[in-house]
């Protein structure tokens, strides 16, 4: 790349960020009520984008091959007993992968 296509291609990437950041302020400002769908999408679209990385995950796990997927539901069962007890996402998520690379590399 020269220096002039750095450059351009830093600035989109800045111009894209700040649009991603500014345009909900300015689409739906504090002093007005958000609209009910988009009140409904921020209760609904965490829990389908972690389902769709669960499923994302464990598209290539076989059962009939290799460790037939026991490390993954172990560490998929650690990681639904932790949430439940602790509540904490970033905990679950942590500990559950630290479990499955364990796993994968010193029992399976």
């Amino acid at each position: 790349m020269t220096f002039t296509q750095q450059i351009i291609t830093i600035a989109m990437v800045v111009l894209g960020t700040m649009i991603t950041r500014f345009l909900p302020f300015i689409v739906f400002p504090a002093n007005k009520p958000t609209p009910k769908y988009i009140q409904y999408l921020g209760r609904v679209l965490t829990s389908a984008v972690f389902g769709l990385l669960v499923i994302y995950c464990l598209k290539n796990v076989s059962i009939f091959t290799g460790s037939h997927g026991i490390p993954e539901a172990i560490s998929i069962a650690f990681v639904i007993l932790l949430h439940l007890w602790k509540r904490q996402m970033l905990i679950s998520i942590a500990c559950g992968t630290i479990c499955y690379m364990l796993l994968v590399q010193f029992i399976f």
